[in-house]
């Protein structure tokens, strides 16, 4: 499972980016499969996080927003479900739904690493890190605890089954992260598992290496380090897939792709970053916060060039995983599951999403907030309240770009959507008081 930090829908080449270089993903995409509609279940990182290890919406289990919570050990993550299969697990990259360092829980989280969620292994951050080793500490990063023009001091630390990490620490961090990828793959090529590969990869800080700037020479520097650090990215990704068929274990792989949410507020503003032609950004509720790239790739599973047209989304690959490892919940752990199996969709056998899809963030400190639900052909969107607080309503079938807003035109379907988000909202609010966790 891969997912990228910050990254939006048009920032990759297999969605018609003109000059960003990823061509590993662009392979993986007609290798295998693409969405073109995939979802992140928030348009921020560590409520999307915890969708993907749960297949169950952020307001369920409690995390909806960044730095402000852990996951909680009552939810069955993805890596706990596998495990009861023999399954080795691995967790590698940025963390973000709990602090991984013992002696540091912050101010707006608490303690709860990999390890309490199934992992066997990991080499965890809290949040973020540079993407690259910048040496000097470059001008507008003081936010993260160093001064501008000193020697850089590190960012959030790398913990190793929670012990911090001193070694094979300096360049780019997709390859560090990789580093550890590799070994932990060929230790365990001969029974099932499960590696979990979150990059840090466009996140700020952003900064590429050299040789990855100087792919993107006509650009400022701003841009060279962008484009910079997500080709560095790709090219681990092409290492991966490479190793997979090196073991000759390629055709027993399935390999996900993702981001975790659209691209970031700043590095659209600058004009860097890339949400394709949907509105929107990060911290939005608008598609271009929520659609990300997304591909597949499962050799003679999934057969090349295949396009999803349908509706998926992060809180998916739990029942995805479930399908393909022949898992159940027993009685006393059954709970609500948001997501659908997407190997139908993968496999062509179906073509048409049923339900709703419900996505959210809060962070009431800032009144930072927002919601939005998408039904059939139509999506009613709730901005935050700093942003207004207004009520949208999109036919994004016939609008994908979220042109003209409905809500005046059609003021009983809002009515209808509004309450099938408070159902939805009701039901979430009884799984995070506590109703799913059966001892």
């Amino acid at each position: 499972m891969l997912m990228s930090d910050d990254q939006g829908w048009g920032d990759v080449g297999f969605n018609g980016h003109p000059d960003l270089l990823t061509p590993n993903l662009d392979e993986m995409a007609r290798s295998g499969a693409k969405f073109e509609r995939f979802y992140a279940a928030s348009p921020l990182c560590s409520p999307t996080r915890g969708s993907c290890l749960t297949g169950r919406y952020p307001f369920r289990y409690g995390i909806l927003a960044a730095h402000t919570g852990g996951m909680r050990v009552g939810e069955i993550t993805v890596a706990e479900m596998v495990k009861e299969k023999g399954y080795r697990t691995g967790f590698f990259g940025k963390w973000h739904i709990g602090w991984v360092d013992p002696d540091d829980v912050g101010s707006r989280g608490y303690y709860s690493p990999p390890g309490h969620h199934g992992f066997d292994y990991s080499f965890a951050t809290t949040s973020a890190v540079p993407t690259w080793d910048p040496g000097i500490t470059p001008k507008g990063w003081s936010q993260w605890g160093q001064k501008e023009g000193e020697p850089w001091k590190g960012g959030a630390p790398y913990f190793e089954n929670g012990k911090p990490v001193s070694k094979n620490m300096s360049g780019d961090d997709s390859r560090i992260i990789m580093d550890r990828v590799i070994p932990f793959i060929e230790k365990n090529k001969e029974q099932p598992f499960l590696a979990t590969v979150w990059f840090h990869a466009p996140h700020d800080p952003v900064v590429a290496g050299p040789e990855y700037k100087k792919l993107y020479r006509k650009f400022g520097s701003t841009r060279q380090n962008y484009y910079g650090c997500i080709t560095a990215m790709d090219e681990q990704i092409g290492r991966l897939r490479s190793k997979l068929r090196e073991l000759g274990i390629e055709k027993k792989t399935v390999v996900f792709f993702c981001s975790d949410n659209g691209p970031s507020d700043g590095a659209t503003r600058k004009g860097i970053a890339s949400a394709g032609p949907f509105k929107g950004h990060k911290h939005t509720m608008y598609e271009g916060g929520t659609l990300v790239p997304a591909c597949a790739e499962w050799p003679d599973v999934i057969q090349p060039e295949t396009i999803v047209s349908a509706r998926c989304a992060t809180v998916d690959f739990f029942p995805t995983i479930a399908g393909l490892v022949d898992f159940s919940f027993s009685l006393k752990e059954r709970r609500p599951i948001d997501g659908v199996d997407l190997m139908p969709f993968m496999k062509n056998d179906k073509q048409t999403r049923e339900g709703e899809l419900f996505f959210g963030f809060r962070r009431l400190v800032q009144e930072i907030d927002g919601k939005a639900l998408i039904s059939g052909d139509y999506k009613l969107l709730q901005e935050a309240k700093k942003g207004g607080g207004r009520t949208r309503l999109y036919n994004i079938a016939e609008d994908p770009f979220e042109e003209r807003d409905l809500a005046k035109d059609k003021p009983a379907l809002v009515k209808e959507l509004f309450e099938k988000m408070e159902a939805i909202e009701r039901s979430c609010q009884l799984s995070r008081d506590g109703a799913d966790y059966r001892y």
